[in-house]
Parts: C-alpha cells; sequence; structure tokens
C-alpha cells in the first residue's frame, strides 16, 4: 500500500523565536520616531552650525583688523619729511579693511587711534572694530557687552 506523506507549512524564522503579537504591535509603533527625533535635534545641530559660522567670521574680521593695525603702524614708521601724519595712517587703516569685514547687518565703524608709548622711537596704532554678526554680535549686545574686537600694533620708527 502506497504511503501518502503529509505536507507539512513549517515557517522559518530568523530569530530564536517566531514573531509575536506584540512585537508586530511595538515595531509598527515605532514608525515616525526617527522623523520625530530628527526634528527635535534639528534646532540644536542648526544653532550648533550657525554659531561655527558666526565665530568663523569674528575670527577673520580679527585677522582683518590685525593686519590693517601693522598696515597702519608700517605707514607711520616710515622715515619721511614731513612725517606721516595720524589721518595719512588713518586712512591707510580703513582703506585696508574697507569691504574686507564680514560683519552682517549694520556696518560699524572701523575706529583707529595712538596709544602713548614711553619711548617716542615706537609707535603704536590700535584699531577696534564692533563685530555684527547674526547671532553671537546681536546677543551679546543686548546683553550689554557688544563683541569689539581690538588690535594694537608697536612699531619702532625709522
Amino acid at each position: 500500500s502506497p504511503m501518502t506523506q503529509a505536507v507539512v507549512d513549517v515557517p522559518v524564522y530568523s530569530g530564536s523565536r517566531p514573531p509575536t503579537a506584540h512585537y508586530k504591535m511595538a515595531r509598527h509603533g515605532q514608525r515616525g520616531t526617527a522623523t520625530v527625533e530628527f526634528g527635535l535635534l534639528l534646532p540644536v545641530l542648526l544653532l550648533i552650525v550657525s554659531g561655527i559660522i558666526e565665530f568663523g567670521m569674528a575670527l577673520f574680521d580679527k585677522a582683518v583688523i590685525t593686519n590693517a593695525s601693522r598696515e597702519g603702524a608700517r605707514a607711520g614708521i616710515v622715515l619721511r619729511v614731513p612725517a606721516v601724519s595720524a589721518t595719512e595712517i588713518t586712512t591707510r587703516v580703513t582703506t585696508y579693511t574697507g569691504n574686507a569685514l564680514l560683519g552682517l547687518g549694520a556696518a560699524s565703524p572701523v575706529t583707529v587711534d595712538f596709544p602713548v608709548q614711553t619711548n617716542p622711537a615706537h609707535l603704536a596704532v590700535r584699531v577696534s572694530y564692533t563685530f555684527r554678526g547674526l547671532a553671537l554680535g546681536n546677543l551679546l549686545s543686548a546683553m550689554g557687552s557688544p563683541l569689539v574686537l581690538t588690535s594694537t600694533t608697536v612699531m619702532v620708527r625709522e
């Protein structure tokens, strides 16, 4: 007598246990979690990135005014008759800074002054600039202390 074999459909699971209804419900409930987490973290990430950009802009402006004070001091130490005037040095500094500063919003003027040195053979040129950025400069201004970038260069007259 021929023997009949019954075909049994055995499910194959990748894990050690078959998925349960609870597992399927929990997985279904996780749908959209990544979107919500991204939505919560996006403002923080944007704040960090904008802070990095603004700090870089302030650092660039600091380098510009440092170089401008050097240019002013170089112009002022040259041996010449008549001697280089404070107005010529100031013009040299403001020309150097011209369009190089990256502050956003209303342009802040560059101020140039000449601190008195104990040795008359020395010339000091101090350049100051109030940084106005998107957040950092405005935040510090609102707190009562704007971000003033200052650089002083001292050179010996020829």
